[in-house]
């Protein structure tokens, strides 16, 4: 392949449906906001062949989403819509989302498990035992939001070394709890793990900042990142273009964008050299 924009990427990391915060005004609302067909076209647009979604009615608007009702939509919405997969949400405050999981992570288009603890309003601190437990006997990937007060990365730790059979997800590589936090924080927790089951992704905001993905490759090395937009929040074109202009090889970008997703998420590897 002569031109790694043409590469077909894999997304672990993006939602769709209405974006409800009582903080924004509607205009930002409205603008963050994309329904399953807007987010596969601009999927398509970014060459993405696969992006793995959860609902924002599960996650949204904080401390009042309906977790248990987000996946049930997602349950009809993904087996839908060519091109998405899913990430199961647990609330750990709704016992139901258990059983959900349980039953969705036995479906072709669910890959794992996804964890908010910011919106659902819990310090993950409080519950992850009983969370990583559970994934633990399913043997699952565990996408967890990284970098805020309920989900500082390094309190993710004891679990992925308490649980290895758990392949832990840090999202949003660079966040550290705002504009002025320490982009570090997924490294650092990454470099601290002992059981290499702990691996971060590119969707946030922070992922454009000059040589930080860089940085974080020089790290940790290639193999630990995945590509994610956090679409429809942000544009997945624009992510996608940060990844293909990064100053790293192509097979590190391959890895990136695809390779590693492919691995970690037991997906068909189609031959995409």
């Amino acid at each position: 392949m002569d031109d790694i924009r043409d590469f077909p990427a894999i997304d672990v990391h993006a939602h769709y449906g209405p974006y409800v915060r009582d903080d924004s005004s509607d205009l930002q609302n409205r603008l963050a906001s994309g329904d399953a067909e807007t987010v596969v076209a601009r999927a398509r647009r970014a060459r993405t062949e696969w992006t793995v979604v959860s609902p924002l009615l599960g996650l949204l608007p904080r401390g009042r989403a309906d977790a248990a009702e987000g996946n049930r939509e997602a349950a009809r919405i993904i087996p839908a819509t060519d091109g998405l997969l899913q990430w199961v949400i647990i609330d750990p405050t709704r016992p139901e989302t258990y059983e959900q999981a349980a039953e969705m992570l036995a479906t072709p288009r669910c890959v794992g498990i996804k964890l908010h603890p910011e919106e659902h309003c819990y310090p993950i601190t409080e519950h992850g035992d009983a969370l990583f437990a559970f994934a633990a006997e399913h043997r699952a990937v565990v996408l967890v939001h990284s970098g805020d007060e309920n989900s500082l990365p390094a309190d993710f730790l004891p679990y992925a070394e308490r649980y290895p059979e758990i392949r832990l997800l840090l999202a949003h590589l660079g966040n550290g709890g705002g504009a002025a936090g320490d982009p570090s924080t997924q490294v650092r927790a990454i470099q601290a793990s002992t059981q290499g089951n702990v691996y971060v992704d590119t969707s946030s905001a922070r992922s454009i900042m000059p040589q930080l993905v860089e940085w974080a490759v020089g790290e940790i090395g290639a193999d630990r990142i995945l590509y994610g937009t956090d679409t429809p929040l942000y544009s997945a074109e624009m992510q996608r273009a940060r990844i293909d202009h990064a100053e790293l090889t192509d097979d590190q970008k391959k890895l990136i964008l695809r390779e590693n997703a492919v691995a970690l998420l037991d997906l068909p590897g189609d031959n995409h050299s």
